[in-house]
């Protein structure tokens, strides 16, 4: 990390908040609000909650929970007993959350019995149907699945069960813990769906402490900064503007459990938020929103607005005529927030039609994805990121890694971009065959691999269609099986409950056959093209 840079773990954040900053309201919650100090007190008591279950180092304990203080509770304290937090995303359902469980080793999974629909425990009870044998036969490591409820019985443990545990742990057994944890060693990993079709998990090491302090720095964040955050937190973006920024820099977070543009402007208003946070889709809703009911948001004094795509420019410009010196960046769950980030003196044009300068301790380089030549200033190519925060790699993906990850130490991103004459960079789309649906990563061989899951369904080609709302909806082309006959609902009734919402396709075709290359591929470019002239626009389902 550089001599000059203090080492620290993640875990220990909130005590040191605590320390700085203990009377001051650290967090908010529907109405309810809480200080540093009592933030600390929080993060210890789960700790010590995790210490009676037997959560040794390096366990992984996965955590499954929409936006609640709770979440940052068990974030913290995971890493302060040197555990691995994964997060996983919220809107996965039984097939996606199985795979997490069991490709990470999670020794235990914490989750909310429901959130609104959603019985988060009744999904966890279809995926490990025996919760209470130990060890479930697809998940060898799983010993524990909390639950944030009263409604734990045998094959569960409840919250303050967990809670009423840690009471016989001493704080001396905790300092100890805490105090053997390697700053260099393994403390989150953050799932990312990847080109081979099924998630990756890409590991980091503490070392987030610092990426989050540099690019606070740019932003000019400080103890008197309000941030709204309804990004979901299992997410790079929420997770490290959140929490993490808010007991590094002492800001006051307000969380949401979800992102509802009114309901955002609201707390702006009454809150006096003067940092938020997004992508185009998310400052899209928040525009509408306002322009339908104006509120006061004057409070507003910067955040990020992520943009750089042709599509996303219109909407970053209208965002910063609403919501005030709003900056831009660029990075992934691989190499953090920040890899290029914009200044508060940037102008209005590099804000919203590039992506920012390359942060400290990152380097960034554009190449020719064929030759791997280092492209011209002003000439697009693969972005190329080398520095302190590149993953450690992808957890039991060896091969994956390897071609992600030179051996210059360059990760490979597989978008695509430019630097300007200025220095400053611009993303301007995926070379992979990636789709971003509402700000969500899919990856069409994950969906395409579900969909032949069905009996029926011989071949599966998903491509992308541009939507007005989300960026682009997911379109499938289907190739039944001989004798076999579907219609678009049965489709996409397979894939309710079963993978997350933003995965399932929005339109189905049925085809006799695909255009192929020479080769003997899928052209998709072709499907593309049918697709954009069936639906110019996706409409809203």
């Amino acid at each position: 990390m550089g001599d000059w840079y203090e080492r620290q773990t993640l875990g220990l954040l909130p005590e040191r908040a605590a320390r700085r900053w203990g009377p001051r309201e650290g967090l908010a919650f529907q109405g309810t609000r809480w200080t540093f100090a009592e933030l600390d007190a929080r993060v210890d008591a789960v700790a010590k909650g995790l210490l009676a279950l037997g959560i040794a180092p390096g366990d992984k304990v996965a955590l499954w929970m929409v936006n609640r203080p709770e979440w940052i509770d068990v974030m913290f304290a995971v890493m302060k007993i040197g555990a691995v937090l994964v997060p996983v995303n919220t809107r996965f359902r039984t097939e996606d959350m199985a795979y997490v469980l069991g490709q990470s080793d999670a020794a235990a999974v914490i989750l909310a019995e429901r959130s609104g629909p959603v019985d988060y425990l009744a999904l966890m009870r279809e995926v490990v149907p025996a919760l209470g044998a130990r060890p479930a036969p697809r998940f060898p490591c799983l010993r524990h699945v909390v639950v944030l409820s009263d409604r734990a019985d045998a094959d569960s443990v409840g919250w303050r069960e967990m809670l009423e545990g840690g009471r016989r742990v001493s704080d001396d057994t905790l300092r100890g813990r805490a105090s053997q944890v390697d700053p260099e060693q393994s403390a989150f990993i953050l799932y990312t769906s990847g080109t081979t079709g099924f998630p990756k998990g890409a590991v980091h090491n503490h070392r987030m402490i610092r990426n989050t302090w540099d690019h606070g720095d740019r932003m000019g964040i400080t103890v008197n900064d309000v941030i709204l955050m309804y990004l979901p937190l299992f997410h790079a973006f929420g997770f490290i503007e959140g929490p993490l920024m808010s007991m590094i820099r002492g800001a006051r977070v307000v969380l949401t459990e979800a992102f509802d543009a009114g309901h955002c402007l609201d707390l702006i208003a009454s809150e006096k938020a003067t940092i938020i946070h997004g992508f185009d889709t998310h400052y899209k809703e928040l525009l509408e929103a306002q322009e339908g009911r104006p509120r006061d948001v004057s409070s507003v004094r910067t955040g990020i607005c992520g943009t750089g795509m042709s599509s996303a420019i219109p909407i970053a410009r209208r965002a910063r005529q609403t919501f005030g010196n709003l900056m831009t960046g660029f990075g992934m769950s691989e190499v953090g927030i920040g890899v290029t980030f914009s200044f508060l003196d940037s102008t209005e044009e590099q804000c919203v039609e590039a992506n920012g300068y390359p942060g400290a301790g990152y380097e960034v380089r554009i190449v020719d994805p064929e030759t791997g030549a280092d492209q011209p200033v002003s000439v697009p190519g693969e972005i190329l990121v080398r520095g302190y925060m590149v993953t450690q790699g992808y957890y039991k993906r060896p091969e994956e890694t390897a071609r992600a990850i030179d051996e210059g130490g360059w990760f490979h991103t597989g978008d695509m971009g430019l630097l300007r004459p200025d220095g400053h960079m611009r993303f301007l789309g995926r070379y992979k065959d990636m789709l971003k649906i509402g700000g969500e990563n899919v990856d069409p061989m994950e969906v395409e691999a579900f969909l032949m899951s069905h009996p029926a369904i011989d071949v599966a080609a998903v491509v992308g269609l541009p939507d007005a709302r989300l960026s682009e909806v997911a379109v499938a082309f289907v190739q039944l099986a001989p004798g076999c006959t579907l219609v678009e609902r049965e489709v996409i009734e397979h894939c309710r409950g079963r993978v997350a919402s933003f995965k399932i396709p929005r339109h189905v075709v049925f085809v006799d056959e695909f255009p192929m290359t020479s080769s003997g591929k899928i052209q998709k470019v072709k499907l593309r093209e049918r697709a954009r002239n069936e639906w110019r626009e996706a409409p809203p389902r």
